[in-house]
């Protein structure tokens, strides 16, 4: 049945056909007496139609604000990091705060204040074991390991890139940074901070050098990798051969599809940065005792920590390092899913 309802819509096909060439064939078509000009209309030039070009709405840095703010839970997390990181830098300048390392005597005793309650005698955090406010200290040792954080990330950045992107880039120095690099890794980070901690008297510039010393390796060596993948791309070898300068290739072509990952090991880097400078202060080669920072008080907090009564002068300082070494990680990790292209077409 199917067979013979094929041959029947063929036949009505092949009929259908005929006809047409039939007509054809016949009297001469509507238009076959109309004068050439008339046939076909030049569409004309106009200048201003030539130069235009399609544009597109996208913009990278648009797109990756979008992204980011769809995270509620990042973007709750980053407020109130800049809230904590905005109060410790603003708290010294506000009415009523007292240095950190005035130590505040009882006016009715003459005795110094130790080791008080918090919420006790104005001490709104507590107080260590002679008299000095911890709420001050606290805020003031918060500023002095952002700093170092800040300063070694930064540091860590601009070298880390500088060397990644020769490193990777330019073939004539691959050997040179391989060996530096072979070299540099081969030696323990710890046991440069704690050198230089011993050579040096400890401050906050010997702890920037001590982690920045060696702390671009693992940058360079990421960026380098990243390079590897798209440097011989085909839009960067038609940049090559037309002449573009390697700087030029390297800030426009290269560095863009890098800002997710960079964005993150920075991000990374703060935290690290923290836990080095609580970590030597811990072994007891970081900062003195007149310059507050986390490790001071957290190292402080530890030698008390057994006496109930006084777990507040670890409590807090652990509460502040946590915060901020947690929410600098969470944050760099939903940026850098942000900052990547392939999230922006969603």
């Amino acid at each position: 049945m199917l067979f013979f309802l094929k041959n029947a819509k063929s036949k009505q096909l092949e009929d259908a056909l005929a006809g047409c060439q039939r007509s054809a064939a016949g009297p001469a078509a509507a238009w076959a007496g109309l004068p050439e000009d008339e046939l076909f209309t030049p569409a004309g030039f106009r200048a201003e139609e030539a130069e235009a070009t399609a544009s597109s709405n996208y913009s990278y840095w648009g797109s990756t604000l979008r992204s980011f703010l769809k995270n509620k839970f990042a973007v709750a997390l980053l407020v109130a990091l800049v809230a904590v990181v905005a109060f410790a830098f603003l708290q010294p300048h506000l009415p009523g705060q007292i240095d950190p390392n005035y130590c505040r005597v009882d006016p009715e005793t003459g005795i110094q204040y130790r080791n008080v309650a918090p919420g006790v005698d104005g001490f709104v955090w507590g107080s260590n074991s002679i008299g000095q406010d911890l709420w001050a200290r606290i805020w003031a040792g918060t500023r002095t390991s952002l700093i170092i954080a800040f300063f070694v990330a930064m540091i860590e950045a601009v070298v880390g890139i500088t060397v990644g992107v020769l490193w990777g880039y330019v073939r004539q120095l691959d050997f040179f940074f391989t060996e530096l690099y072979n070299i540099c890794d081969n030696i323990p980070s710890t046991i440069i901070l704690i050198l230089i901690s011993y050579v040096a008297s400890p401050s906050v510039p010997t702890l920037i050098l001590g982690m920045s010393l060696t702390g671009w390796i693992a940058m360079a060596r990421f960026i380098r990798n990243q390079i590897l993948i798209i440097r011989d791309r085909d839009y960067n070898v038609a940049s090559r051969c037309i002449g573009t300068p390697t700087f030029r290739i390297v800030l426009r072509n290269l560095l863009p599809y890098l800002v997710s990952v960079i964005m993150l090991r920075m991000a990374l880097t703060v935290p690290a940065a923290i836990g080095s400078e609580v970590f030597v202060t811990y072994i007891g080669l970081g900062l003195s005792v007149e310059t507050p920072s986390l490790g001071n008080l957290i190292n402080d907090g530890r030698q008390v920590m057994m006496q109930a009564g006084l777990r507040y002068q670890l409590l807090y300082p652990t509460i502040i390092l946590s915060f901020v070494t947690i929410a600098f990680y969470l944050i760099g990790n939903a940026f850098s899913d942000a900052a990547d292209p392939k999230n922006h077409m969603q």
